[in-house]
């Protein structure tokens, strides 16, 4: 391990030196570059002019009008409207790139020459005399542009170094394509006549290139990740041989209106790429998956508005293309940002929640912008200012509509966990073995998981996995198969729209921790319960049982002498009862049967019992004892009130269900009339003690059947999964 964490750090260092070696190529291959030492401007109507420049006898020159330039054999060359951009990557006509393109050789080729010779508006000349750039005419622009496809080299290569896998590949070819548009924007971000000779002839390639290698990865990426969807070969190999065969016809030169199949290949893809992501959230959601949709739909937007912008671009008021370039620009540096990110989302929920709303309100910005200069004619100034008053009120208002509503959320979550926490412990008192099954339903109320099954991690505390995706909750004891080291396994909170965080695995603990009291506290008052129990019972036996014991030897009728032995009977059963630490039903109901048989016996009366059970089930000393005197009085009325010669006991266990009857033949008539004894209430109290329905009615030809029904026995409960 230690091995390959050298190994890492070697590679990472490799990458740290080539990246930082590759910005200062660029930038002394920048400052090498001649120029003229006269300030370049994109006048209002669209044409190149020349600004304060810094000869004096030039000042007469101000902001005059470039209509060509001498070219090194003396014959003018015309310059267009468009050569004063930074790249062709917004000039839709072919006609006007090849007229561009030309303007921009003529350019390299004066400045290699070492003089510029412009023709002015009214037949003026100027002569400008060329000079190496040099280190301190790059501008800022060009080191924060540089600086920051440097960090996004390093940041691919730290992914793939961390985690070598095929996904991972993917992330490093879309941080690698905008490491190169990035450092093509800083090529452009220095003020310069033209561009540098390689830039004007292939800049326009590399720019749209790299972003359709971005689409084509990001088409990619949304097809496998999380889960590869169906079909997703052929989304991905359509993206990649779509872009391959663009960036062959263009480099043939044989693509007709290159910047229309461009864009449309641009926003085709992108849209495939969000409707994958939409497919996924249907078939799993997952918290990155919803963020990266939202943030894409916003950075899709904008590239629709300015693909429509440049279109419309001749039925505007003036030319728009100075501000189309900087909203470009703007885009650019979104995007590597958003793919900067990236890795960091799927390991944050705060910067989940942070970023979205971040660059929704900046696009918001990008989008004002180039509506209020495009459609109503603001001058640039006026339509920064109201934009960035647009964009600054609407975070204002999103952010703090989200505070309102998520403290709302948050107290009317907690609140409701509260209710159910103290429900659950309630619960846990009469039915402990349901704990863990009711602490997996509280847990599924607090955090909506898409899932929670147990898992074969052990913890005492909870904690993430998954970069978030996944919460584990210790479970001690409450899990099937009482492994006091168990964990639950909650994946995906708030239905997947969101990452467990830090907080959410305070919040877990704090639940487990304060059920797991209620569960000992339980077991406290149960072992006491038990012990008082034992305490009585052997009260009963030595002191109870020894005087009616002597009182059955001096019994002067044979009717006090049975009397005293069924109470000795009765005495045995309740003690055995209350002694026993476990009930379970088949013992108890052979041992219904032996005492009721004999009783009905002695008294004339021929009790036939039938039972049937489809599991095997313990029961709580409560019902034990309920069910006990129930099935008792049961049979003492048949004898006493009854008179009846024959009586039927049924008992049935079927899927939880408990069912009794009991049939006689005796003088019963019509139930409806009977006076309600304690007898009557007795049975019908302890029935529903036991949560169940008791309902007495004739039988024919004679008699009076009494049917007992208990719905849920708790050990037919079944156990947490």
């Amino acid at each position: 391990m230690t091995h390959t964490a050298g190994h890492k750090r070697l590679v990472l260092l490799v990458l740290v030196v080539m990246g930082c070696l590759a910005v200062f190529a660029l930038a002394r291959w920048m400052a090498a570059q001649p120029h003229v030492e006269l300030s370049w401007d994109h006048a209002a109507d669209g044409h190149g002019a020349i600004a304060p420049p810094s000869a004096a006898e030039l000042e007469a020159t101000l902001n005059a009008h470039v209509v060509a330039l001498l070219g090194t054999d003396g014959r003018p060359v015309p310059w267009p409207v468009d050569a004063a951009a930074d790249s062709l990557r917004w000039v839709t006509s072919d006609d006007t790139r090849r007229q561009t393109a030309a303007a921009w050789a003529a350019a390299n080729a004066a400045l290699a020459h070492g003089e510029v010779v412009f023709d002015l508006e009214g037949g003026q000349q100027v002569t400008a005399r060329a000079v190496p750039r040099g280190y301190a005419h790059l501008g800022l622009g060009f080191w924060l542009l540089a600086s920051y496809a440097l960090v996004l080299w390093l940041v691919g290569g730290l992914v793939v170094l961390l985690r070598p896998q095929w996904r991972n590949g993917v992330y490093l070819v879309m941080a690698l394509a905008q490491s190169a548009q990035l450092a093509a924007a800083a090529v452009a971000a220095v003020p310069a006549l033209a561009p540098p000779g390689p830039m004007a002839d292939w800049g326009v390639t590399l720019s749209t290139s790299m972003e359709l290698i971005t689409c084509a990865a990001l088409l990619h990426a949304a097809a496998v990740y999380p889960r590869a969807l169906p079909g997703h070969r052929l989304f991905v190999a359509t993206g990649w041989l779509a872009t391959l065969a663009w960036l062959m016809l263009t480099l043939a030169g044989v693509l007709p209106h290159a910047w229309w199949w461009t864009q449309g290949l641009v926003l085709v893809m992108g849209a495939a790429a969000l409707a994958l992501l939409t497919r996924t959230l249907h078939q799993e959601p997952h918290p990155f998956v919803f963020v990266m949709r939202r943030i894409g739909l916003l950075l899709w937007a904008t590239m629709v508005l300015l693909v429509l912008t440049v279109a419309l671009r001749q039925n505007t008021q003036g030319d728009p293309l100075p501000l189309i370039q900087a909203t470009d620009l703007v885009w650019n540096v979104f995007t590597a940002s958003v793919i900067l990110l990236v890795p960091f989302l799927a390991h944050s929920g705060r910067l989940m929640r942070e970023v979205p709303i971040v660059v929704g309100t900046t696009a918001l910005a990008v989008l004002a912008n180039l509506a209020f200069v495009a459609v109503f004619g603001l001058g640039p100034l006026t339509a920064m200012v109201a934009a960035l008053l647009l964009a600054v009120t609407t975070y204002a208002a999103i952010a703090q509509w989200l505070l309102h509503h998520a403290a709302a959320s948050r107290a009317a979550a907690t609140e409701r966990m509260f209710a159910q926490l103290y429900s659950v412990a309630r619960e846990v008192e009469t039915r402990p073995e349901r704990a863990g099954l009711r602490m997996t339903e509280l847990l599924e109320h607090v955090f909506e998981p898409l899932e929670a099954r147990a898992t074969t991690a052990h913890g005492k505390r909870s904690q993430l996995s998954s970069n978030g995706a996944v919460l584990l909750v210790p479970m001690p004891g409450l899990l099937a198969g009482g492994d006091e080291g168990a964990m639950l396994a909650l994946r995906g909170a708030d239905r997947g729209r969101r990452l467990f965080s830090p907080g959410d695995t305070r919040l877990a603990d704090r639940i487990v921790e304060q059920l797991m009291r209620a569960v000992a506290q339980d077991r406290a008052v149960e072992r006491g319960r038990s012990e008082e129990r034992m305490r009585i019972a052997q009260d009963l036996h030595d002191d109870i049982g020894a005087r009616l014991l002597t009182l059955l030897y001096k019994a002067p009728s044979r009717e006090m002498e049975n009397y005293v032995r069924h109470t000795l009977q009765d005495l045995k059963t309740l003690t055995r009862g209350l002694a026993a630490q476990s009930q379970p039903l088949e013992l108890a109901a052979a041992e219904w049967k032996r005492d009721l048989t004999d009783r009905a016996s002695l008294a004339g009366c021929a009790l036939n019992w039938t039972s049937t059970f489809d599991r095997e089930v313990t029961l709580t000393t409560v019902e034990w004892s309920s069910l006990t005197r129930i099935v008792r009085e049961l049979v003492s009325n048949v004898i006493a009130h009854a008179k009846a010669s024959q009586a039927h006991i049924y008992l049935r266990l079927e899927e939880g269900q408990l069912f009794i009857s009991c049939t006689d033949d005796g003088q019963g008539k019509d139930p409806s009339t009977w006076s309600r004894g304690l007898g009557v209430g007795g049975i019908r109290k302890r029935v529903r003690l036991l949560g169940g329905e008791v309902q007495w009615r004739e039988h024919t030809p004679q008699g009076i059947v009494c049917d007992v029904y208990i719905p849920r026995l708790a050990g037919c409960i079944a156990p947490p999964p």
